[in-house]
């Protein structure tokens, strides 16, 4: 396998790109070759299989949505509670709704993954350890709620997300105050 990790990454740049603009079945090595600007065959040195192709995308979407620390810092040093569960949930959707490209994609992705039994493998790894992490980020920033919440909160935003990126409810509404809502209402105390 080439060892190269920036034309790795420009190739999974360039396959992101595909798959934002062809969606899943437009998605060759082939394409993604040209969209970088390589010669034929040079996806297919790094990723041997459609499922590695699709795995690597990913990876890379998490790798592009990952938080600024610049961002992140100043909130690390506020006091933990549920208005600061707020303001980091709400840093959360802006983040992919600033990218909806790769938003888009990794539902695309998933959608994939129901129908390719490799890839679900592939996915469904990195989808766990975003969980994973998000769920230790949780604990260790003193936040509210638990795995059980951050699960809910996954659901919520995945939804947000589609309806956002999506036709949806057709319906007005405030993405602000319906993040703060859902933040609230999850980990409300019963």
């Amino acid at each position: 396998m080439p060892r190269n990790p920036e034309r790795r990454t420009q190739l999974a740049d360039a396959g992101l790109d595909v798959l934002a603009a062809e969606g899943a079945r437009g998605l060759t090595h082939r394409a993604v070759d040209a969209a970088a600007g390589l010669p034929a065959g040079t996806a297919s040195n790094y990723f041997k299989s459609r499922d590695a192709l699709l795995g690597a995308l990913g990876e890379r979407i998490f790798e592009r949505l990952a938080p600024d620390e610049a961002i992140l810092e100043p909130l690390a040093n506020r006091e933990p509670g549920m208005d600061l569960a707020i303001d980091y949930v709400h840093y959360i959707v802006e983040r992919l709704l600033a990218r909806p490209e790769l938003t888009l994609a990794l539902f695309e992705l998933r959608l994939e993954a129901a129908r390719r039994p490799g890839l679900r493998e592939i996915l469904s790894r990195t989808l766990r350890q975003g969980f994973d992490a998000d769920v230790a980020f949780n604990a260790h920033a003193g936040l509210p709620g638990g795995a059980e919440e951050i699960r809910l909160l996954h659901f919520a935003i995945d939804g947000l997300m589609l309806d956002q990126l999506t036709p949806g409810t057709g319906r007005p509404y405030d993405v602000t105050a319906i993040t703060e809502r859902l933040v609230r209402r999850l980990n409300r105390k019963d």
